[in-house]
């Protein structure tokens, strides 16, 4: 086991068994995995059906999301294996729930995630509940976590929130302050919640994560092994996150809000056009595996 191990949970943002592993054996640990409809359209043998010309049927998509988690879930720690649902930007709760139950079944350590949406709230409040375990998914805004926390508040099981940075920082804002805002909007909370840095683009956005005590961080296998190739460093006193894009261009700061986080979850204005693009891209993804409709 690493020495200088974050405090920070490190999760991998994939969904190919076999680079979790891979993963894994280069860092020394690996405390849990995000999976999603993208990545796992991704997937060396979902990819290599399409390409022989094969098509998958929702229940074949569905075997084969499970069949990959089943065999991602005894390799990682305690953070766990975060499952989406599927969902577009009509599905309700209760269709929600309905999958969320299923898949929660699937493994011991799962995270069902549910996106930020009024809906996917919905079915995530009423899983925290039921003690399924909740992930709420492309938030992008301090007040979307305000609401997570708040349609949550009293699960008996930790809830994650996944901040997108990259997304943000993609469109010239700097998602780092997301985080920011988020952890110390949760200070004056009850400690149910835990913030899930998502989107990392590049390895300053994970010695960002660490910094900002970021209680798990979703990384791609490229990011972790450039970690792992340079020796796991970490931010000392003297580090300082660079707010530039990947051109070296300042990124537009995001400002603190002070929001009641006692406030009816409804209250909240959740809406954001990237939770909304993020959800098309992921159906997009997921119907491009599906044979058509008879």
């Amino acid at each position: 086991m690493p020495a200088n191990r974050p405090r920070t949970k490190i999760l991998l943002d994939g969904g190919d068994p076999a680079e979790t592993l891979r993963v894994k054996n280069a860092l020394g640990f690996l405390d849990g995995q995000t999976t999603n409809p993208t990545l796992v359209a991704k997937n060396p043998e979902i990819q290599h059906l399409i390409a022989s010309g094969h098509k998958l049927s929702r229940k074949d998509q569905e075997n084969e999301y499970k069949h990959i988690v089943q065999q991602i879930s005894p390799l990682v720690g305690d953070a766990g294996v975060s499952i989406e649902v599927f969902a577009d930007l009509d599905t309700t709760a209760e269709q929600m729930l309905a999958q969320g139950e299923e898949m929660f079944s699937w493994i011991p350590n799962a995270y069902i995630k549910y996106p930020c949406t009024r809906e996917g709230l919905r079915a995530a409040g009423e899983s925290a509940r039921r003690g399924i375990r909740v992930n709420v998914t492309l938030c992008f805004s301090q007040e979307q976590a305000a609401a997570v926390y708040a349609v949550t508040k009293g699960a008996r099981e930790p809830v994650y929130v996944s901040p997108f940075l990259g997304r943000l920082d993609d469109r010239g804002e700097n998602g780092i302050d997301v985080v920011r805002n988020i952890k110390k909007m949760y200070e004056r909370g009850d400690g149910h919640i835990h913030v899930l840095a998502a989107s990392l683009r590049r390895l300053e956005h994970l010695l960002a994560s660490f910094a900002l005590n970021a209680e798990l961080a979703t990384v791609p296998a490229k990011i972790l092994e450039q970690w792992a190739a340079q020796g796991l460093p970490m931010p000392d006193e003297n580090f300082r996150y660079e707010a530039v894009d990947a051109e070296g261009r300042s990124l537009k700061p995001i400002p603190y809000r002070d929001i009641e986080l006692n406030a009816p979850w409804r209250s909240f204005d959740i809406r954001h056009e990237l939770t909304t693009k993020g959800i098309e891209r992921f159906v997009n993804d997921y119907l491009n595996t599906l044979a058509p409709a008879a």
